[in-house]
């Protein structure tokens, strides 16, 4: 295992850099850096998902001053608007949701409502999911996707990759993630989980659950625990690369 950690040491040092988020090298962290802000940022990194160009094409098309623009002229600027699995309709109900919690309280102090009681991240997630849910009824397969839903177990739910990787930009401050919260310790981070991570890991042998699952992401963060127990986290962009550009 010191082999491996002092692998990923090297990868970690050579990956802090702005350099590592460019149009050659496209990351939706990219975009959200530009704004530094919370809002923001949790559309940009719930957008995160399929090719990485891709989603950073249609981030950049997207116009986030709309969201201090009444709900009528949210539903006007985006009826063009589509990716993937969210339609033009979701797009907007995506939008307007954003609006209203922003109105509401920050993201933070939501996430910490949950978080506070036992330092649980999966906890935060729940009390933000449960909370988005609440401020929008959409049901639709585009807008339950991008939100989820929150499952209240361990095993056999979902990844939960995109908002752990959300968790991850805002808790954690360095060159490439922007540090915005206080209130999340680093150290109680969860792993977001994603097909090269996946991968990497396993082959690592870092991780040897074979469920894509959120127990899977909650083992891999142990394992990286004991090679900072401090910031286990810090070792996802060295991993995630080491997958996307197949080193490994």
């Amino acid at each position: 295992m010191l082999e491996i950690k002092n692998t990923l040491e090297r990868e970690l040092k050579s990956r802090d850099s702005e350099f590592e988020l460019s149009y050659e090298r496209p990351d939706p962290l990219m975009v959200a850096k530009r704004y530094k802000d919370e809002y923001v940022s949790l559309i940009c990194a719930l957008f995160a998902y399929g090719n990485a160009k891709l989603i950073v094409k249609f981030l950049d098309s997207l116009d986030f001053s709309i969201l201090e623009l009444s709900e009528e002229q949210i539903a006007k600027e985006l009826k063009n608007h589509y990716y993937r699995f969210q339609k033009p309709q979701d797009v907007i109900d995506i939008f307007i949701t954003i609006k209203r919690l922003k109105e509401l309280d920050s993201i933070e102090n939501i996430v910490y409502n949950g978080y506070r009681k036992e330092a649980s991240v999966v906890e935060g997630l729940w009390s933000l999911i449960d909370t988005i849910r609440a401020l929008h009824p959409s049901n639709t397969h585009g807008f339950n996707f991008y939100f989820l839903k929150s499952s209240k177990k361990i095993k056999g739910a979902g990844t939960y990759k995109r908002y752990f990787m959300y968790f991850r930009w805002m808790a954690r401050k360095n060159s490439l993630d922007m540090g915005l919260w206080s209130k999340i310790d680093k150290k109680d981070l969860i792993m977001p989980l994603d097909t090269h991570t996946l991968a990497v890991s396993r082959k690592l042998g870092l991780l040897t659950r074979k469920a894509n699952d959120l127990q899977a992401a909650i083992e891999l963060t142990n394992k990286l625990k004991e090679f900072d127990s401090s910031d286990p986290i810090k070792y996802d962009f060295a991993l995630y690369r080491l997958g996307q550009e197949k080193i490994l």
